[in-house]
């Protein structure tokens, strides 16, 4: 028996069921752990039929000419590739959602489809494999969860021993906390049940939760392994795959573990890529797990930046941060939310341990925090009560707080992708917001492509970070850009040197930052000089 007997079915009428990232892998278990674990072959012979075309396309949507299609996908910048694409939905009742789906749209205050969502929601919902592709804060998540519901909703019931119907696979635990929210409360009419997998917490809730049976999991790879390996949960009938910010999972080096996880999975599934990048390694990766995908880009293809976003780009010596820092905050600090960056957790610790010592409100949060306290940070960051949150990339995608005002990229990230993901923890859901970033000598090699980022989106490019694109061309481009190369060397050793003496007499003086990271950072108390309350 179909759990979803026609499309616009009332769900009262259902009967009950029974009801940094290191961490994320599960358990405290090395990652090359889980590379080597060998999970049992899974057969797919006679294997059952299963539904998954559910779009019916509205008669306003029929209607529409080629030429209203073009200029609709025109004005919201939406390129479509792929063999008969729908047509493009402009309202939530045009999405040939089932009424208990179109009611938590309309309790959540959503006014109309982002632009993901009006052509990704036609795609999902008529059953092919699809590749999202958009900016951070644009609505991907439920661009693939509302489809996900009304697949669930169209399978038989769970029976004991079964494994979940929906798979979302997310890189971090933040990430995937935060899609479990969402899947909650909009599947909660249909009593649809879900679970969120992940390294740095208990298994038991978890592993209960699985066995108890669940019809959406949300996981990290590791922790999601680790439950295989267990047999605590299968995945035999998983039918609807969700990869979300796959080029993260594949710089984290999360690869093989996604390709154990596909393989634990029947062939005839429908696969989402989603993400805010497609990079050549993940193009390649999804050519051998799709199957005559549509593709969906909102804006270029290219790298490039939410454009409600300001950005300042400040060229500086390492040793200049902190008091350019606290410069920034002097300038800016009003209680509103201020998100800061910075490439290693030791870096969060030291700078968050100072902060709080001359009185500003932060608190830290990286991969070596417990789950609690990472809980527990973002929660304090979210209310407001401590308006100054600083991060390591952990936080960089899938953190939706969606008041940030400001971003500050204390160090520069590894790539201009993760810079493009970090400073689009503000400016989301069409608000405004500002990102200041401190740029170094040593990030000379970044420095064409983050022209390329700042001009795409009409911002100013400071004389300083220009001359650096030309410099950052290497010894081969003739005298002049040698020798200027050359001296980029000489003057990032001397920045490294300077800044090593200061933090060392600092500490020295304060007793601030010896030995190694210290999770203990959140727990210095507030010195007695309060800066933001002057």
């Amino acid at each position: 028996m179909s759990r979803y007997d026609g499309r616009y079915s009332d769900p009262s009428s259902y009967r009950d069921r029974k009801s940094d990232f290191g961490s994320s892998y599960g358990g405290g278990s090395r990652k090359k752990d889980f590379d080597s674990m060998v999970l049992p072959k899974e057969q797919f012979d006679n294997l059952s039929p299963f539904e998954k075309n559910f779009y019916i396309e509205h008669p306003s949507v029929a209607a529409l000419t080629d030429d209203e299609v073009v200029d609709f996908r025109r004005r919201k910048d939406i390129t479509v590739q792929g063999r008969n694409v729908p047509k493009p939905v402009r309202s939530f009742a045009e999405a040939s959602f089932p009424d208990y789906v179109l009611q938590e749209v309309l309790k959540a205050g959503f006014k109309e489809p982002t632009a993901i969502q009006a052509q990704g929601w036609p795609m999902a919902l008529k059953g092919r494999d699809l590749v999202g592709l958009a900016e951070t804060g644009s609505g991907k998540t439920l661009a693939y969860l509302l489809p996900a519901i009304v697949h669930v909703n169209a399978q038989p019931y769970l029976a004991p021993g079964d494994g979940p119907i929906v798979l979302v696979l997310a890189p971090t635990r933040e990430l995937a906390v935060q899609i479990q929210q969402e899947s909650a409360k909009f599947g909660s009419s249909s009593k649809i049940k879900s679970t969120c997998i992940y390294g740095g917490a208990p298994k038991g809730p978890q592993i209960r939760d699985l066995q108890r049976g669940v019809e959406i999991v949300i996981a990290t790879p590791g922790r999601l392994i680790d439950m295989l390996e267990g047999r605590h949960t299968n995945l035999r009938r998983v039918t609807y795959l969700v990869l979300d910010e796959a080029d993260r999972m594949l710089d984290m080096g999360f690869e093989p573990q996604i390709r154990k996880i596909v393989g634990q999975i029947r062939p005839d599934r429908q696969t989402l890529y989603w993400s805010a990048t497609w990079p050549k390694d993940v193009e390649q990766l999804a050519n051998q797990f799709l199957h005559d995908p549509y593709k969906v880009t909102i804006g270029s293809s290219s790298l490039k930046a939410n454009h409600s976003i300001a950005q300042h780009v400040e060229v500086v010596n390492d040793y200049e941060k902190y008091q350019k820092l606290i410069k920034l905050l002097d300038e800016f600090m009003d209680g509103g939310k201020i998100l800061i960056f910075m490439e290693t957790k030791r870096g969060c610790d030291q700078v968050t341990k100072q902060l709080r010592m001359e009185g500003w409100p932060a608190l830290s949060i990286h991969g070596d925090k417990s789950q609690a306290e990472r809980d527990w940070v973002l929660s304090e960051f979210k209310t407001g009560k401590s308006p100054i949150m600083t991060a390591t990339d952990v936080a960089a995608r899938g953190l939706d707080v969606k008041d940030i005002r400001y971003v500050i990229n204390y160090d520069f990230p590894g790539s201009c992708e993760d810079y493009v993901h970090r400073i689009g923890r503000t400016g989301r859901a069409g608000a405004k917001g500002t990102a200041y970033t401190f740029f170094t000598v040593s990030n000379a090699k970044h420095a064409r492509e983050l022209v390329s980022i700042l001009s795409e989106a009409g911002q100013r490019i400071t004389p300083e970070l220009q001359s650096m694109v030309n410099c950052s061309r290497g010894f081969g481009g003739g005298g002049k850009e040698a020798l200027a190369r050359l001296s980029l060397v000489f003057l990032d050793l001397f920045a490294h040197f300077a800044r090593f003496l200061a933090v060392g007499f600092r500490d020295r003086g304060r007793g601030f930052g010896r030995g190694p990271a210290q999770s203990g950072s959140n727990a210095v108390p507030l010195g007695s000089n309060r800066p933001w309350g002057r």
